[in-house]
């Protein structure tokens, strides 16, 4: 049984055939996010879940979570350290008794931009005070249980996003919370 899903950064550019072609996980991916189950996708993992990727005049279909198209760039569209607020749209809630962070820290690293975003229903859990993420004002996309961003994190004290991540997972598993939309469904098995 996976309860969670942390899809890293990488180059997803170079394989674009490989993932278009695999439907089914294609389709598992988006389902279990449609259904709840937490999601955390950094950088390569964002465009994924996006509709398309376009790197050299060809375009693929990718899990289509994210109501936008990633385009490639030759020169970088974010790059080096950056600097973030968290909005409180996170699905990810603060544990008992802390505050939220002043400042999350990280890098982004990309030389990609999410393009033909529908923002009507889009939240973000996060402000950029430096770097560009998103769209040079926000990164982490929340959908859902779904929190996608350009940002690669530290996981440090003031902002442990790795434990904050594990203990939703749990809490989900267990069936203490419910999916960020309000619904009862539960995502109980991708393969």
């Amino acid at each position: 049984k996976v309860d969670g899903l942390f899809i890293g950064g990488g180059f997803p550019e170079l394989f674009m055939n490989e993932l278009e072609a695999n439907t089914t996980l294609r389709e598992e991916i988006g389902s279990a996010i449609e259904n709840g189950m937490p999601v955390y996708a950094e950088c390569g993992g964002l465009m994924y879940l996006a509709r398309t990727l376009t790197w050299h005049g060809e375009k693929h279909n990718m899990v289509g979570v994210i109501p936008g198209d990633v385009t490639m760039h030759e020169k970088p569209v974010g790059r080096g350290y950056i600097r973030l607020n968290e909005t409180g749209d996170s699905p990810w809630p603060m544990p008992a008794g802390s505050a939220p962070a002043t400042e999350v820290r990280g890098h982004e690293f990309h030389y990609s931009s999410l393009d033909n975003l529908d923002t009507s229903e889009l939240k973000y859990a996060y402000e950029v005070k430096r770097g560009h993420g998103i769209d040079g004002r926000h990164d982490g996309i929340v959908y859902k249980n779904l929190l996608a961003s350009y940002a690669h994190l530290r996981s440090l004290g003031a902002y442990n996003w790795a434990a904050r991540f594990v203990a939703f997972v749990r809490s989900q598993a267990q069936g203490a919370g419910q999916p960020a939309d309000g619904s009862t469904r539960r995502h109980e098995h991708v393969t």
